[in-house]
């Protein structure tokens, strides 16, 4: 049995493994609570809607008091900082629409963190089961705060200022705190109601009673009238917040590629012909833009994480899986040069990329001289790096004399006279067996297929 340490914090519970299976030990402290919520219709009701994960309850699995549940699986275990805009703002409205059912039906969410919700069937699913409390009359909403830190502020910073304020998310693990976002949004921004109200006052509001004890008395109660109107009024504002993407270098890549159709279209065949002999459970497709060739695994059943370090590319990859109801598609934003890593106390609450497989299958398409040139990342240190990855690798070696590789070595000095197709061989061979190897017809890349040593 092993504790994982992403659920330390919580008093009523924790999750652990065990034969490969994940659990949730309920703790004697939060037994009657959590028996409260399973009677009640709201847990039936958030599991109907697919709103929260479900679960069941299960002996003989640990010795410890209290009560075992067995919830439904996550295939891949994705953070806030990986989402793209449209993922974090469905997370947001998914982790009001629970509130406002949960106050109708007399409770209260009093945990809304961002990492309370996973992706799942191509959209977002609540997994703590354990954040549900009965609501007592008089008592606002305690976990208001950390909604507006971890959903309404990077938001706002994303739609109002830059995309690139999503990536605060990685360094402020709680939510971005609300002074920092108070000045970022400055301005005009200001006179925008919502965000004076629940940015911009609620940050003066936190600094100013920041050393005074809680208010005990029963002044300053909040009625559930309120609280409805509060959430009714948050989502309301999340959904008027926008981000049109627009103007990377990537977000249109498969537009201006140096492919013919022929070509394409045997880059298609192969990589089906060596899907349908590898069978994967799980593929990670590194650098995969819109999700072209992530789409061969996916429509086979393939439960697929399509990474990519553009904005543009994962929020449209995202939108378009969502209107196709894509069940087993996942975008996420990774930079390989600067993946995600293990975070929290004693860098253990978050998982690594690396922590987070292998995977049966790694494909890494048109990504190598990015990586190699772009990043003088040398290619023995990629190999290296993708054997950890993946027990499988199907990669796109792209050579000098390429336009791509053109493009890149046209505005600096070529300092890399090892990037050629023999030392790339040699690098791989060193962490994988090259199964197969295929010129692509009308180019001067070349497709591989290789198993990690």
């Amino acid at each position: 049995m092993n504790k994982l340490s992403s659920s330390f914090r919580d008093p009523s519970g924790y999750i652990f493994s065990k034969d490969s299976e994940i659990y949730r030990q309920i703790n004697p402290v939060g037994v009657a609570e959590y028996r409260l919520f399973y009677a009640s219709e709201l847990y039936s009701t958030l599991t109907k809607k697919g709103y929260l994960i479900g679960h069941e309850e299960v002996s003989g699995v640990s010795d410890e008091p209290g009560i075992t549940i067995k919830p439904d699986r996550i295939p891949f275990i994705s953070y806030p900082y990986e989402w793209s805009f449209a993922q974090l703002k469905d997370a947001a409205l998914l982790t009001l629409y629970i509130q406002m059912e949960a106050l109708k039906a007399g409770f209260t969410l009093r945990d809304a963190s961002a990492f309370n919700i996973q992706f799942r069937g191509g959209k977002p699913v609540f997994i703590d089961t354990l954040s549900f409390g009965k609501y007592e009359d008089g008592s606002p909403w305690g976990a208001y705060r950390q909604f507006c830190q971890h959903f309404l502020a990077p938001l706002a910073l994303a739609s109002y200022r830059h995309i690139g304020c999503l990536k605060l998310l990685r360094s402020h693990i709680d939510g971005i705190p609300l002074d920092l976002a108070s000045s970022l949004l400055k301005g005009k921004k200001r006179f925008n109601l919502s965000l004076l109200t629940h940015i911009h006052w609620h940050s003066k509001t936190q600094k100013k009673y920041a050393d005074r004890k809680t208010n005990s008395t029963g002044k300053g109660k909040v009625s559930k009238m309120g609280i409805l109107g509060l959430t009714d009024n948050l989502i309301s504002t999340i959904r008027k917040l926008k981000w049109n993407p627009d103007g990377t270098e990537w977000g249109d890549y498969y537009s201006f590629t140096n492919y013919s159709s022929n070509s394409f279209e045997q880059k298609r065949k192969l990589i089906n012909g060596w899907m349908d002999s590898l069978k994967p459970t799980m593929v990670w497709d590194l650098g995969a833009n819109d999700g072209t060739f992530s789409s061969i695994a996916s429509e086979r059943g393939i439960q697929t994480v399509a990474f990519d370090i553009d904005p543009i590319a994962v929020e449209n990859n995202y939108r378009r899986q969502r209107k196709e109801k894509s069940a087993i598609h996942l975008p996420l934003l990774m930079d390989l040069t600067n993946p995600s890593p293990a975070l929290g106390w004693a860098h253990s609450e978050r998982d690594s990329l690396k922590d987070r497989g292998p995977a049966d299958l790694i494909m890494s398409l048109a990504l190598i001289h990015h990586l190699a040139i772009s990043n003088n990342v040398p290619l023995g240190k990629i190999a290296e790096y993708f054997s950890e990855l993946g027990r499988n690798l199907i990669i796109e070696f792209v050579p000098k004399g390429d336009s791509q590789v053109d493009i890149l070595l046209a505005t600096r000095e070529d300092i890399f006279p090892d990037y050629n197709e023999p030392e790339f061989e040699k690098a791989f061979s060193q962490y994988f067996n090259i199964v197969e190897k295929n010129e692509i017809e009308g180019s001067v890349r070349t497709l591989y297929l290789m198993k990690s040593r």
